[in-house]
Order: C-alpha cells, then sequence, then structure tokens
C-alpha cells in the first residue's frame, strides 16, 4: 500500500478521493458496485458456458448463498458521533504477522478457466498490496509458479487433504519450500457438492486436466502414477464443450488429460471423509500457522482448540457445498459465544476468520464485532480478474478497504481494534 500517514499507517480511504479527482470514474471495472463487478464478468465468460458459474454458483437451491448476504444484512451498525477517528488504523496482527489490513483473498480454484493469467492475477495484485493471497489446492498452476508470480508477497496454502499422507506431506514440504506460511485446511470439501448448474452442464474441468496443475507438477502423486511431474499450462479459454468432443473423439492428449484429471480427483476430493484424529500428522509436519476452513458449529470450534491447531475460518464455502445451510455470520455470533473459543482467542492461542457473504466494508465490520479477527474475500476478487486480470483484483481490493476505511470513519471508530468483539456495543440485530 503506496499511500500511509506520517506514523506509517496504511490510508486506503485515499482511494475513494483518487476516484473523485481522476475525473474518470473507477479504473479498470469502471464501477466500485459488487453486482456490477458481476455484470461485468458474466458477460466476459458469456462465450464460454459453465465458467461463470463454477464460481458464481451454489449448491442446490442456492439457499446458502443468499442466506449469507441477508443474515449478515439483518446485523445493523450503530454510528457514534463526535469521535476522532482521524487517520483510521486497519492493521491487523495474525499469528504474530502484521498486515495492513483485516483482508486475504481466499482460496478460488480453476483461476484459468476465467483469465488467461490464472492464478499469477490474484498473486501479483495481493502482493502489491501487502494483502496475504491463499492459493487454492485446484488451481491452474503449480505452486511453485504460483510462488514465483507472488514474490515477496504474503500467501498461505490452502489444502484439499490427499488421500495419501505420502503425497500430502510432498505438498506440503512444497508450500513450505516456496514461502507459504500458512495452511489452510479445508474440511467441508472432502466431495464435491450437489450443484444443479454443474450437474446439468457435466461441467468438471478437473476431467479434462483444469485445476489439477498443482497434483500434475507433483513428484510424489506423478510416481504413484508411473509418471513424472510437468509444470504445463492449461490453454484459455477453457471450451468444455470443445474439450469433451476431443476425449469423446479419442483424442490422446484429452484421455491423457482426463486420466490424469480424475486421478487427481480421486486422492483429494471424491469422498474420502477424515476424523479429527487425522489432523495430527498435519500438525506435526507443518511448522506454520495451521488452520481450519469450514467450523460452522461451536462443538467443533472447540475441539479445534482442543486438537491444537492455531485457527479457524467460520465459512460455509460461499454456499457452494450444503444447500439449507446455516448462514455463515450465524455460525459466528453462536460460537463467538462459547467462553472456551473466547478465552483461546484473548490468549493469544487460536485465531477466528471469517468468510461467505463478504461483499463491502461495513460486512467486514460487523464480522469483526461478533469476533473475527481477519475475513477472507471470494468472488469479488474473481469477477474482477474475470474483467481485467491483475488490475481487476488490485481494484476489487481497493474499493472493498476503502469501503471499510471510509464506513469506519461514519461509524465514529479509531480503526479495527475498536471493533473486535464489541458487537454488543457497535451492532444491532433487526428483523426485517
Amino acid at each position: 500500500m503506496s499511500n500511509t500517514s506520517s506514523d506509517g499507517i496504511p490510508q486506503w480511504g485515499t482511494y475513494m478521493r483518487e476516484v473523485y479527482l481522476s475525473g474518470k470514474g473507477p479504473e479498470p471495472l469502471g464501477t466500485v458496485v459488487f453486482e456490477e463487478i458481476e455484470k461485468k464478468a458474466i458477460e466476459k465468460l458469456k462465450d464460454q458456458p459453465g465458467s461463470f458459474l463454477y464460481s458464481g454458483g451454489s449448491a442446490g437451491t442456492w439457499s446458502t448463498y443468499t442466506g449469507n448476504t441477508i443474515a449478515l444484512n439483518k446485523f445493523r451498525i450503530i454510528p457514534r458521533m463526535l469521535v476522532p477517528c482521524n487517520n483510521r488504523d486497519l492493521r491487523v496482527t495474525l499469528f504474530g504477522v502484521t498486515y495492513p489490513s483485516p483482508l486475504l483473498l481466499g482460496p478460488v480454484g480453476v483461476q484459468g478457466t476465467f483469465t488467461a493469467e490464472g492464478e499469477y492475477a490474484p498473486a501479483k495484485a495481493a502482493a502489491k498490496l501487502g494483502v496475504p493471497f491463499i492459493m487454492s489446492s485446484a488451481s491452474t498452476r503449480s505452486i511453485e509458479q504460483v510462488a514465483q508470480a507472488s514474490g515477496n508477497g504474503p500467501r498461505w496454502y490452502q489444502l484439499y487433504w490427499p488421500r495419501h499422507e505420502e503425497v500430502t506431506f510432498s505438498l506440503l514440504k512444497r508450500a513450505k519450500d516456496n514461502g507459504f506460511t500458512g495452511l489452510v485446511v479445508t474440511l467441508d470439501t472432502m466431495s464435491l457438492g450437489w450443484r444443479p448448474h454443474d450437474l446439468e452442464r457435466s461441467y468438471l474441468p478437473f476431467g479434462h486436466g483444469v485445476g489439477t496443475q498443482v497434483g500434475s507438477s507433483d513428484p510424489v502423486f506423478m510416481a504413484r502414477l508411473g509418471r513424472k511431474p510437468t509444470d504445463e499450462i492449461p490453454e484459455f479459454p477453457y471450451d468444455a464443450v470443445a474439450k469433451q468432443k476431443l476425449l469423446v473423439g479419442g483424442d490422446s492428449a484429452a484421455k491423457d488429460a482426463a486420466q490424469l484429471g480424475y486421478a487427481w480427483l480421486a486422492e483429494a476430493n471424491f469422498g474420502f471423509y477424515r476424523s479429527w484424529e487425522d489432523v495430527k500428522p498435519l500438525r506435526d509436519n507443518w511448522e506454520g500457522p495451521l488452520i481450519l476452513k469450514g467450523i460452522q458449529h461451536v462443538e467443533d470450534a472447540e475441539k479445534a482448540i482442543d486438537i491444537g491447531v492455531d485457527g479457524i475460518v467460520v465459512s460455509n464455502h460461499g454456499g457452494r457445498q450444503l444447500d439449507g445451510a446455516i448462514p455463515s455470520i450465524y455460525a459466528l455470533e453462536s460460537i463467538m459465544k462459547s467462553e472456551k473459543v473466547k478465552a483461546a482467542q484473548k490468549s493469544g492461542k487460536f485465531t477466528i476468520m471469517f468468510d461467505s457473504g463478504i461483499r463491502t466494508g461495513s460486512d467486514i465490520i460487523k464480522a469483526m464485532a461478533l469476533g473475527a479477527q481477519a475475513v477472507l474475500l471470494g468472488r469479488p476478487w474473481v469477477y474482477g480478474a474475470a474483467v481485467a486480470g491483475q488490475e481487476g483484483v488490485e481494484q476489487v481490493i481497493k474499493i472493498i478497504l476503502a469501503d471499510l476505511d471510509v464506513s469506519l470513519a461514519q461509524a465514529g471508530l479509531k480503526g479495527v481494534a475498536d471493533v473486535l468483539g464489541r458487537a454488543d456495543q457497535i451492532l444491532t440485530k433487526v428483523d426485517f
């Protein structure tokens, strides 16, 4: 972040002033409204059937997706007046590292179906602005390629948990060797959710070898198949219909990609469910922060404390896995009523993060007031990438953090430290 105060505090709110003074509006996306960016992404991907909905779609009737935003809207901020809240401080410290804001780019797979830049776009954008980027196990680039694109930027690795321990340990070693400092283990995607929009098109990029690049570049996984690792990048745009025609027609390259893709799916995402006891080998083989993503029940949060993980992400996967699930913000509210969770958080031994439904600066205030120390952003940055690549992701980051900065001021809050865990003073809950 280039704009800072005299005492080194990042000034995210200057983005609003820059847009006004430019006389050109917000570039390159042309809007600061999430719904409008979403529409632009739909238009950009209209000639690639299935691509938009793979990120934008949700499980079943979409009730979990819509419930996330409805529930967030029921929490309302109570502003205070005549508070000297100049130079608002958005910085947070997570696992001993101070970041310029509470925002992280959450893991989203198959980026190479949305933009030619693939995972390079969010990795470079996040690094440029000092925001942690969480790389998905379902990436279309290898761990090493993403690390190179990220440079000195903060980065964590998201794990879809392989069946075989030796493959898991190989991925962890590669992540560690390439500067990924946090390990985010996704618990709610041991298998794919019920997604009618994908089923109707038989849309599964992995079946064409797209989004399997972490596996195809792994020496241990590939050795199990009697093959050598490769850093090959999928072509863009991804045409699922054309790929399927080649496969049905017996094209040797298409058959090879499909065999490899389904082998990786069988390894990481096709129905092998884990237990709490299985976390121990991860803890024993990862030296940095170990974070469990997908926690929605207070007893699971308390169990995570018992087994010695460093933090959790309260998340329902943006509604993509279970239709009719509890809104993520309600799950956070429930979990933060636990005295055990609050005590572990206060001690500094347990970090609470949140995702699913974050669209605005006010949403971040609400999540932090309820107890989240940071939030993960998903679909908005994906849409920014689809429309304008790295620059689109950069603009989305600037939009939401400028919105957060301005919203803090309007609420009479001096910074995010004034927000954390103060829901009883900052929020009210309405029913409309």
